[in-house]
């Protein structure tokens, strides 16, 4: 095994490589990126373009390496990719239950904001309240599909399986 990097400044590549237990060198074999390219983006020489971090997720077992990518460096993900928050599925599932619950309570009232097509100022506030319920619950979301990539990653979900079920699903509706 190759020797740790000692940089303080370490980026998360740099980091999520070395939590995946892998040199440089290994990395490079993995990804098929080079190790010179692999050694630039970690010490922030370089930008990596998303192939490359989605070589590295791959790679590294670590499909939250792609979502901090879109949320973080992507100039089209800042504006519209929120950063999925690792959790465990329990509180996943309670966040979920309590945001549908919440907008169940306000379902009426967005019916009656939109119901002629526009917002007027005094239904901007309760507008707003409902939109803020709604990217709740868009980061909750995001937080469970982080954790099903990840268990899948981990060999812990049979990815296959889940799509035959899926595409069952979608055939059926």
């Amino acid at each position: 095994m190759g020797k740790k990097s000692l940089n303080l400044n370490d980026n998360i590549y740099c980091a999520r490589r070395q939590e995946a237990d892998m040199t440089r060198a290994q990395a490079s074999e993995a990804t098929y990126l080079s190790e010179s390219r692999i050694e630039k983006i970690e010490n922030g020489k370089i930008q990596p373009t998303p192939e490359d971090v989605y070589a590295m997720a791959k790679a590294y077992g670590d499909p939250a390496l792609c979502n901090y990518y879109c949320s973080n460096e992507c100039c089209i993900g800042q504006e519209y990719i929120p950063e999925a928050e690792e959790k465990p599925l329990s509180q996943i599932a309670i966040e979920v239950l309590a945001s549908l619950n919440s907008l169940n309570k306000d379902k009426e009232r967005l019916i009656e904001i939109v119901a002629d097509g526009k917002i007027d100022n005094d239904e901007l506030y309760d507008f707003a309240n409902i939109q803020v319920q709604l990217e709740q619950l868009s980061m909750t979301v995001a937080a469970l599909q982080l954790w099903i990539t990840q268990t899948i990653a981990d060999g812990k979900i049979d990815k296959e399986k889940l799509e035959a079920i899926q595409a069952e699903m979608d055939a059926a509706k």
